[in-house]
């Protein structure tokens, strides 16, 4: 089982680099909204719930996964709100059960970041799209934990299918057989 852990600010890709792994490998996309979208309909985001029932999820997900011999593709912002040490609890919740864990950072420059942030692409799910918010972020003093890096691409260089193709290299990845995620 692999676990392909792309990371990265947002705006950087990583939804649409996991969804060109994906096509490539047959992996599940368990992207990061996926959760936060869950969770939000019920607790505040950032509210103690909400940081504690996001993390068990995912690494629940992540042991599952590993254990059922399910690879996936998991795309993950770093922000003040997650628990110091989860990069390496996701590491463990997956190694544990026998699989791998290949972390992935996705980089862009700030002005294509900035270029990015509005596109209606990014209106999918409940990402960041407002340009004020992002400069503020920017601006804050709060540091936040990155996760490790095995391979590092910039997607303002490299296109959604060459970023696949460069994981799937860099990191001898194989593609799983194609699955249906609801009966026909």
């Amino acid at each position: 089982m692999d676990l392909v852990f792309l990371h990265g600010v947002a705006a950087a890709g990583k939804l649409t680099v996991a969804r060109a792994l994906a096509a490539r490998l047959h992996y599940g996309v368990f992207h990061n909204h996926l959760v936060v979208d869950a969770l939000t309909a019920v607790f505040p985001f950032g509210s103690p719930p909400f940081v504690d029932l996001r993390e068990r999820f995912w690494l629940a997900t992540f042991a599952r996964a590993a254990a059922a011999d399910v690879s996936l593709v998991f795309t993950f912002a770093p922000e003040v709100t997650v628990q110091p040490g989860f990069p390496e609890r996701a590491r463990r919740s997956v190694e544990d059960e026998g699989g791998r864990v290949h972390f992935v950072e996705l980089v862009l420059d700030p002005a294509e970041q900035e270029r990015r942030i509005g596109l209606p692409s990014r209106h999918e799910v409940g990402k960041l799209t407002d340009l004020e918010t992002l400069r503020r972020l920017r601006r804050s003093a709060v540091e936040v934990e990155r996760p490790p890096v095995d391979l590092r691409i910039d997607t303002g260089t490299a296109p959604p299918e060459e970023a696949a193709d460069r994981i799937i290299a860099a990191l001898d990845l194989r593609p799983v057989p194609a699955w249906e995620p609801f009966p026909s």
